[in-house]
């Protein structure tokens, strides 16, 4: 099996990362192949609306995501982290899920129908995760659901989405012994979503 986990955020050992890093324990500790990108950490533009390729499936724009197209093709499973920036994800995270555009097709007369091509075969899963550092649920916004709405369009099954709150300071998510069960019990149940569909 093979999961690929998505950081939104700039900081490799804040909150977002932690919570992602446990989500995935449980894939680690079965012996998975496993693996996290820091979106911080590459140079990648969003999407340039250019349509080129809407034949091929393939992006043109030269950059760090292209070695991640394969990657998660590659993967039976995604799990995306975000902290949240003014209620809605980071622009890092919108710009990765921009640039995932490319996966879909559109009907050439009416573009409100598509399908992913991850939509054929076996199907693909996710979980999400967003952090705020105010205090109540309303303040996470539309940080998770943009992107769980995003990775649905794309063809992904979401098994969860968890929202973690008052975690500022990089790396305090860890005290919080409920948000860090909670990730590994998502993990758990993402992980046995895809075996289950792969039986």
């Amino acid at each position: 099996m093979n999961v690929l986990g998505i950081v939104g955020s700039k900081r490799k050992r804040g909150n977002t990362a932690a919570l992602i890093k446990e989500a995935i324990r449980p894939f680690e500790e079965a012996g998975d192949t496993c693996e996290i990108i820091n979106l911080g950490s590459l140079s990648f533009d969003g999407c340039h609306g250019c349509e080129a390729c809407a034949t091929t499936n393939r992006c043109v724009i030269k950059d760090d995501m292209q070695p991640l197209y394969k990657k998660i093709r590659e993967a039976d499973a995604l799990v995306l982290g975000s902290p949240t920036y003014f209620y809605d994800m980071s622009s890092d995270m919108k710009k990765f899920i921009e640039r995932c555009y490319c996966f879909c097709t559109f009907h050439k007369d009416d573009r409100s129908l598509w399908y992913s091509e991850f939509e054929k075969g076996d199907p693909k899963y996710a979980g999400v995760i967003a952090v705020c550092e105010q205090k109540t649920a309303d303040n996470l916004g539309y940080t998770g659901v943009s992107m769980r709405d995003g990775l649905i369009s794309l063809g992904f099954r979401n098994v969860f989405l968890q929202g973690a709150l008052h975690a500022f300071k990089a790396g305090e998510i860890l005290a919080d012994q409920d948000q860090m069960a909670l990730a590994y019990t998502n993990g758990v149940a993402l992980r046995g979503t895809v075996l289950l569909a792969r039986s």
